[in-house]
């Protein structure tokens, strides 16, 4: 794997080491495309700003220190400059007018969040039985595909359901899997995932996205500058790809920011 666009800083408050130790890492191992997407920097109305995003105060920093390592390293690996952003219909130009004004260069889809995320939306992490909610996060991921802005979609099996209408999460599953094929968005197959022992990638979902032929691909989700390449996780993401039979294509095309 020479290749990985899913990358945090310790900007986001939940990240340790330096832009540079990442970097170093990753070319250390092989890495020739590596992308820098940490969390999209949201205020509300209020003036909260979330603890797990880039402060707004710190956007021209981050896509400065980027930008000078990218010169530093120019002969050694390919760098981009992006961010990981939710699909929020209410806000969504403001916040793609926000990240073109910023400087980013590719954005991948993370939907985290459902409704409005501050002070009363709904981490899709935390589990639910509610179909409606389900089928909100489908609903958000779907639109973000379509969108054409992103990427890929991280983790696009983060929706933990704990309900019994399995018939439900089939349906919803398909759903997104049909839009990344509609319109060639590709598949996450988390690694953070893996190597924390979480809930997802959930055997579920990635058994619907085999028997779909959906785009799949890999990203590390480094939080850690060890976690720039991530030896251990790889062969277990390359079993799922052939536990289900995964169109798994490897490095995805960058879909810029025009």
């Amino acid at each position: 794997m020479d290749y990985n666009y899913h990358t945090h800083t310790v900007r986001c408050n939940h990240a340790t080491g330096t832009d540079e130790e990442y970097i170093q890492r990753a070319i250390a191992c092989g890495i020739t495309d590596m992308g820098f997407s940490d969390h999209f920097p949201l205020s509300f109305s209020d003036g909260h700003e979330s603890g797990y995003r880039v402060p707004v105060s710190q956007v021209s920093e981050y896509v400065a220190s980027i930008s000078a390592l990218r010169d530093k390293y120019k002969n050694q690996i390919d760098l981009h400059i992006g961010f990981e952003m939710e699909y929020y219909p209410s806000r969504f130009d403001e916040m793609i007018a926000a990240a073109r004004k910023y400087g980013a260069e590719y954005l991948l889809l993370g939907q985290h969040f459902i409704g409005e995320e501050w002070p009363n939306g709904f981490y899709v992490t935390l589990g639910s039985d509610s179909t409606d909610q389900l089928k909100e996060y489908t609903d958000c991921v779907v639109a973000g595909i379509e969108s054409g802005l992103f990427t890929y979609v991280a983790h696009p099996d983060l929706f933990r359901y704990t309900g019994n209408d399995h018939d439900f999460y089939h349906e919803q599953a398909v759903r997104i899997c049909r839009a990344s094929i509609a319109h060639n968005v590709p598949l996450e197959i988390n690694l953070l995932g893996l190597r924390a022992g979480r809930f997802y990638p959930q055997n579920a979902f990635w058994s619907i996205a085999g028997k779909t032929g959906c785009p799949v691909t890999f990203g590390f989700d480094s939080h850690a500058p060890e976690d720039a390449f991530d030896e251990a996780s790889i062969p277990v993401a390359e079993e799922l790809v052939r536990k289900f039979d995964l169109n798994y294509i490897g490095k995805p095309e960058l879909i810029l920011l025009k």
